[in-house]
């Protein structure tokens, strides 16, 4: 009799501790990303199914596109919302305000942002740019002082009409690093990605401007290991 009971305590045990583990199993948050641009973003802004189906491919699924706006015909099902916004400008966000309800809705604990085109397009220097990025990155941090935020070197640009608009890129690029490094913070990180080296406008675009598929492609590649990177960071963002 003793022996029998002596025995089966093992294996209730056993059972409680599996049942225990099992309640204690929370699956990791999502990382909530923000693709914050104009039209290269939104419309159709096929960079973004592209990274979406890379990240997933490799193992991160824990992963929430998020924005105000959802578009983009882009092949096979992704996460498609964004904040891609057709002809705005970096230094008009800024001016309005509108990042602030934009982050309000999204909630984001990464930004990816691509903005300047249309700055550079119609004659708009760097220096403003670059001021407007910082009232933008100031925006970010005040809504959550955690967010880490990925910080294009735009594509090149060739369009009709603007023979100085490609070294107008040029000289904004060359900006944006020192800029960046001189307001990146332990706490919030600004990552600058090279979406400029390797971009042809005349064989990745259909304007000048706005990307084909290939474009596309190589603009993935380039987000790629920065935000899988961040996904190797704990979310620390208020839910």
């Amino acid at each position: 009799m003793t022996m029998r009971r002596v025995g089966r305590v093992p294996a209730i045990l056993v059972a409680l501790s599996a049942v225990v583990a099992m309640a204690w199993v929370v699956p990791p948050p999502q990382l909530r990303i923000l693709p914050l641009g104009d039209s290269i973003t939104g419309a159709p802004g096929c960079w973004r199914a592209e990274l979406w189906h890379r990240l997933r491919e490799r193992g991160h699924t824990a992963i929430d596109f998020v924005g105000t706006r959802t578009g983009g015909a882009c092949g096979p099902t992704y996460d498609r919302d964004h904040a891609g916004y057709s002809g705005f400008q970096a230094t008009v966000i800024a001016r309005r305000n509108l990042l602030p309800s934009w982050l309000a809705t999204a909630r984001p604990d990464v930004v990816l942002i691509h903005l300047g085109t249309n700055d550079l397009w119609h004659g708009v220097g760097t220096e403003a740019v670059l001021a407007a990025y910082g009232k933008l990155v100031e925006q970010i941090r005040a809504h959550n002082p955690a967010t880490r935020i990925l910080l294009a070197q735009i594509i090149p640009m060739a369009p009709r009409g603007c023979a100085s608009c490609g070294q107008r890129v040029v000289a904004l690029n060359r900006a944006i690093p020192c800029w960046a490094a001189a307001r990146s913070t332990a706490r919030s990180p600004i990552v600058v990605v090279d979406q400029w080296t390797g971009f042809d406008p005349a064989s990745d675009t259909n304007d000048g401007v706005h990307p084909v598929d290939s474009g596309f492609r190589k603009m993935a590649a380039r987000w790629l290991p920065a935000v899988a990177a961040a996904l190797a960071t704990p979310v620390t963002s208020p839910r």
